[in-house]
């Protein structure tokens, strides 16, 4: 592949690909390409993974093609030499440390810029896209199929928006809102947290008489601040280390699984008052088993997972690939991102108030304040006709519904299955069978639902 677009004819790197064949010579289509999200996680293997999930009378018509994006996994792998720290995306605003998740972005471009500096402009989604379209040339097909997921639903509306005639059938599982890239992805986070997190009061209140968190959803709001404010003077005991308020907070996308965030709350309640430690995160619901194959964190704030700690990746991959290849993007997709460090402390301050559980994680300063180089091209405009299915959980922690319902309205041509009440990142598979069911016609004939659609939750 071509390094850099504008110069074909410069620096090329290799691009690893690769392919289960369709089940049934007959029935063929033709090829499915997938994307697992991230920025930065590898697709290589998603086509073994996804193979057995399948129904039968997908295999028979799909080739299914995965491959490690550019910049990524067996593909030309970057890093920028951070240590775990440097690779937290979100941090809790104060006053006093202002000053220092300033440094840190500042630190975290600079590193990127000085290791991988001659990488990092070409890490684009557009680039992936023009990647996909090459792919799809090499195995001789005139248009492809597609299941992306979490930033693929991203990556694979871009590449309808430059490749309309040969976008084929697009299945878009967790969409996030191509107006908000990406800034706006990181803030809108926060809005969707509000609302999962005045849910879960609700229902924590609900069953106060075995949680003991108390009798109404004020009295659950109540002894959450309480459990923050103690956290933040004594970090609270856990197995995985003492957490303080703000990185209790930080796992606020739990609150869309209300029945695995609720016994996390009333441990560390219990840790706090001097009993046994609580586990260190609570088990963020997970409907897909992408998911579970993907490297994406599980809750908005989190870390991410990191090669050295997943073992999934290869031994020759480095420990902030993902975290590289992320910034890469979201920095290089862009020219939305402010200079100004002022400005996040306003937004910061203002999102707060707006969105108290996150606002101020959603809204904090990143390395992109400090890219070395504007992005070369302009933001993606999507606006399209093109076929695809999007599905969605109405209670995602990371493409909220709100995102979703933008990707909508961005793909004209498009429908949309949403889950009612349907809790965790990813629907695909383990969804319910009326998306899955959607899924399969539309995959198999093409088909697309006359309206959008909700359907019962799981």
């Amino acid at each position: 592949m071509p390094l850099d677009y504008s110069d074909p004819g410069g620096r090329k790197f290799d691009l690893a690909i690769s392919r289960v064949k369709a089940s049934g010579a007959k029935e063929r289509h033709g090829v499915l390409l997938m994307n697992p999200g991230g920025p930065g996680v590898p697709g290589l293997t998603m086509p073994v993974e996804m193979e057995p999930l399948l129904p039968a009378e997908v295999r028979e018509r799909f080739d299914l093609v995965g491959f490690d994006p550019r910049g990524v996994g067996q593909s030309a792998p970057i890093s920028c030499g951070l240590t775990a720290d440097e690779q937290a995306v979100q941090h809790p605003y104060t006053a006093r440390t202002f000053a220092k998740d300033v440094a840190l972005a500042r630190t975290v471009a600079d590193k990127c810029w000085a290791k991988a500096g001659d990488m990092l402009p070409h890490l684009t989604t557009r680039n992936t896209a023009r990647d996909m379209d090459i792919v799809r040339a090499a195995l001789g097909e005139t248009k492809i199929s597609y299941f992306g997921y979490s930033y693929g639903t991203y990556l694979g509306a871009v590449y309808t928006q430059m490749f309309p005639r040969r976008s084929d059938r697009f299945v878009l599982d967790s969409a996030l809102d191509p107006t908000l890239a990406w800034r706006g992805t990181f803030r809108g986070w926060s809005a969707g947290a509000e609302l999962a997190f005045t849910r879960w009061t609700e229902w924590a209140a609900a069953r106060n008489a075995t949680y003991g968190l108390g009798p109404t959803p004020a009295k659950v709001r109540k002894t959450y601040w309480e459990l923050i404010a103690r956290a933040d003077r004594t970090p609270v005991p856990t197995n995985g280390g003492a957490l303080s308020g703000g990185a209790i907070r930080s796992q606020y996308g739990a609150f869309v699984g209300v029945k695995t965030v609720t016994p996390w709350i009333v441990a560390l309640k219990a840790s706090a008052a001097g009993g046994p430690p609580a586990p260190a995160t609570p088990t963020a619901p997970t409907a897909s088993a992408v998911t579970a194959a993907s490297a994406e964190p599980a809750v908005p704030g989190s870390a991410p997972v990191r090669s050295a700690d997943a073992g999934a990746f290869g031994a020759d991959v480095p420990a902030d690939n993902q975290s590289a290849v992320t910034w890469a993007a979201f920095c290089g997709d862009t020219r939305s991102w402010p200079r100004n460090p002022e400005q996040y402390r306003r937004d910061v301050i203002r999102d707060r108030a707006k969105y108290p559980l996150a606002g101020d994680l959603g809204a904090t300063i990143q390395p992109c304040a400090f890219w070395k180089s504007a992005a070369r091209e302009p933001a993606t405009v999507v606006s399209n006709d093109v076929n695809a299915l999007i599905v969605q959980n109405q209670w995602d922690p990371q493409a909220t519904l709100p995102m979703a319902q933008g990707m909508r309205r961005a793909l004209h041509g498009a429908r949309m299955v949403t889950v009612a009440d349907g809790e965790g990142h990813g629907v695909v598979v383990a969804g319910p069978s009326c998306a899955d069911a959607g899924v399969t016609r539309y995959l198999t004939t093409g088909r697309l639902p006359a309206k959008d659609l909700t359907c019962g939750g799981q």
